[in-house]
């Protein structure tokens, strides 16, 4: 029987912290989408509770993002959850700078 050629067998694994930060943009996304649902479905008056949650989720943001870029500059671990989770929390950081945005200039 001939020898396959082309299997690479690596000591590579996912990183908890990796997973936490994609966790995190998650969290972060939905906890946001949400509060911007809910000031929409008030005419635009939000409660102090959504600015609260405006600030969790930019704690959340912030910290995802240090766990993914820690994470993606390790050589022992998989890169999709961390990649995954810079681009989640870099999204979050985004709609978060327009919303405070329009705030200001709307």
């Amino acid at each position: 029987m001939k020898k396959r050629k082309g299997y690479i067998f690596t000591n590579k694994k996912h990183s908890n912290r990796g997973a936490m930060a994609t966790i995190l943009g998650i969290i972060s996304l939905v906890s946001l989408g949400i509060v911007v649902f809910r000031a929409y479905l008030s005419g635009g008056e939000a409660a102090v509770g959504f600015g609260f949650t405006g600030v969790l989720a930019l704690i959340f943001s912030l910290v995802g993002l240090c766990l993914g870029v820690v994470t993606v500059r390790e050589k022992d671990y998989y890169r999709l959850f961390p990649v995954l989770g810079i681009i989640l929390n870099l999204l979050s950081l985004c709609i978060l700078s327009l919303i405070l945005y329009a705030g200001v200039n709307l």
